[in-house]
Formats: C-alpha cells, sequence, structure tokens
C-alpha cells in the first residue's frame, strides 16, 4: 500500500470514494505553485472526518491524500468534461475553482509529467477503487459513494449559493 493511499476494507456492500481530501503536494511540485494556500484551497475539506462513522457501519473507505491539485483523481484521464459547456478542471488542475493560477508562469506540469502523475497517483487509486469493489462484488451487489464537499459561494462554477 502506498503511504498516500488509504484503504478501510470493510464487510458490508458500500465503497466510500474520497477523492479530495488529500492536501499531501510533494515538494519538488509545491516549489512550482504560486502559492501552498492556493495548492489546497478546493480540497474537500473534513469530508474524511465526515464518514469515519462508515466504518463502524461496516463500509469499506478508499481515501488519497494527495492534493487534487496534483491530480485530480476523480477526472477522466481523457480530458472529456465532466461537465459539458462549463466551466470544470482537468486531471491536473492548472487553476483554482476560483480561476486563479496553481503554478508560477511557465511551470505547470507537461504532458509528459502528466502521464507520470497518472501512473503514481490516478492509476493506483482507481485500482484500489476497483479492487474493493471486485472483493464485495463476489458476495454481492455493491454500492460505490463518491463522497465530496464544496465552497458555498464559487461564482465561477455554480451561480448563487450551493446549500
Amino acid at each position: 500500500m502506498q503511504d498516500w493511499l488509504t484503504v478501510h476494507e470493510g464487510s458490508a456492500p458500500l465503497v466510500i470514494g474520497l477523492p479530495h481530501t488529500g492536501t499531501d503536494i510533494p515538494a519538488a511540485i509545491e516549489a512550482r505553485m504560486a502559492s501552498p494556500w492556493l495548492a489546497r484551497k478546493d480540497a474537500d475539506w473534513w469530508v474524511d472526518r465526515l464518514y469515519d462513522f462508515a466504518i463502524d457501519m461496516g463500509a469499506t473507505l478508499v481515501r488519497t491524500g494527495v492534493s487534487r491539485s496534483v491530480i485530480d483523481v476523480n477526472r477522466d484521464p481523457s480530458g472529456v468534461s465532466l461537465y459539458p459547456g462549463m466551466t470544470t478542471t482537468g486531471l491536473c488542475p492548472t487553476e483554482t475553482f476560483d480561476g486563479e493560477p496553481l503554478y508560477r508562469a511557465g511551470q505547470e506540469p507537461d504532458a509528459a509529467e502528466i502521464g507520470e502523475r497518472r501512473t503514481v497517483w490516478f492509476n493506483p487509486y482507481h485500482a484500489a477503487l476497483q479492487g474493493q469493489l471486485d472483493r464485495l462484488r463476489s458476495r454481492g451487489p455493491v454500492v460505490l459513494y463518491d463522497a465530496h464537499s464544496i465552497r458555498s459561494v464559487v461564482p465561477r462554477l455554480f451561480e448563487g449559493e450551493l446549500p
């Protein structure tokens, strides 16, 4: 198991994915970023703590500790938008939800680096999810629940105030 990837194996037919609760950024990547705070700003803060109760219910939890600013493990690696026609972030975001640059000029990851990040973090996260789904499917149907949160006001992404 990777030190950035946490898997709690439960016996209930429920897998909870926590793709955006991480705030870890490797030093070499963080050194190229505009601000350590901006690089962590769009995390799904405290969602991992919110779903701690699920462990007592027998749920399986799969969590990455890596910041979504390094790689967003909840994005299509092909670049297809989750929200066609709307502003969204990519596999390796270069700006915050508010449109602020994550990297200093000229320091953004290139295609080779994005591929490496996919190999190092994206693929193992999804392999862990798939492994847990396969383990539990051997007993019957399983539900995968993707746990998220977001700030109430993000004008670039949503009109008004979210509940």
